[in-house]
């Protein structure tokens, strides 16, 4: 059964700005000679990590909404900057916009049920990814989105 983390996007104003800091993170690891992947690294391995990496993804929280997801593929043990022990969450580039959900702050990580997770874009009415924010929120408080 596949399982999702969500994640808070900590300095990220918006989607495209998402994009630029992990296309630099690519570009600057192409340079140094170490795999072009992007990863997250956190303090705690997931206990649920075969759920995880069967077809799970990653969902960024931007600003206090649930804004855009993208595939992990790996899970790693690794070290953080300090030296302890850490797993380093690898991920595709691509990115999918999702519907707009409110979330409320966090530390670290979370799970995300694949019932719970937001519908992408792409599944949605046409010109849903053109709405500002607020207004997409009202409009699915509504249930008109």
């Amino acid at each position: 059964m596949t399982v999702n983390l969500i994640k808070l996007a900590v300095g990220i104003d918006d989607v495209e700005h998402l994009a630029e800091v992990q296309a630099k993170r690519l570009a600057a690891r192409k340079l140094s000679g170490m795999a072009p992947e992007l990863h997250h690294v956190t303090r705690s391995f997931p206990r649920r990590a075969d759920e995880v990496l069967d077809g799970g993804s990653i969902y960024w929280v931007i600003r206090g909404v649930v804004r855009v997801r993208q595939r992990i593929v790996d899970l790693r043990e690794t070290t953080n900057e300090a030296g302890k022990p850490a797993c380093a969450i690898i991920y595709e580039s691509k990115q999918f916009q999702t519907e707009r959900r409110p979330f409320r702050a966090f530390q670290g990580w979370r799970y995300l049920d694949v019932a719970d997770a937001p519908r992408d874009l792409a599944e949605m009415a046409d010109g849903a990814a053109d709405l500002p924010d607020d207004l997409a929120l009202e409009l699915r408080s509504l249930g008109l989105l």
